[in-house]
């Protein structure tokens, strides 16, 4: 495996609309491997592909209860509403409210080509929320209702 670098606001991948995955190989394997160990690395809770320069529907999440690997993922159901703070890899030090549903249910595709279904809330609906903005060229600093400036501690 290997740490990819993360783009940062103002790279022109993170404001494209990223392509559907057609074919799972050993190389997308490996992108999903290496995504994942630079997400844990940058202690992370998601990154999207576009994150890493790779402008294709794909993002990993883990928010404490294990990896999830959604390729082509999309929210079919969104139920309530909820504001609470986020950051991002790709904007360092920059946190912002940001209102999300409460609950989602995603489709997706798993790194065997299995359609899966994915219901979600609380942090992890958040997360799959703001990674799939990511595919859709969108960032969190877009939408947030306020910005705000943390140093790293």
């Amino acid at each position: 495996m290997a740490l990819l670098e993360i783009k940062k606001a103002g790279a022109p991948v993170l404001k494209q609309v990223c392509t559907p995955i057609h074919k799972i190989d050993t190389k997308l394997k490996k992108l999903l491997d290496d995504m994942a160990e630079t997400m844990y690395e940058a202690n992370g809770v998601g990154l999207a592909a576009p994150q890493v320069g790779v402008p294709i529907r794909m993002v990993v999440i883990d928010v404490g209860s294990g990896l999830v690997e959604l390729l082509n993922p999309v929210i079919t159901e969104r139920e309530g509403s909820d504001v609470d703070s986020e950051g991002c890899l790709s904007v360092p030090n920059i946190f912002g409210d940001v209102e999300r549903a409460a609950k989602v249910t995603v489709e997706y595709m798993n790194r065997n080509g299995k359609i899966r279904q994915l219901t979600a809330e609380k942090l992890l609906a958040r997360c799959i929320q703001h990674e799939l903005d990511h595919l859709d060229g969108t960032l969190f600093i877009d939408i947030a209702k306020s910005l705000r400036r943390e140093e790293s501690k």
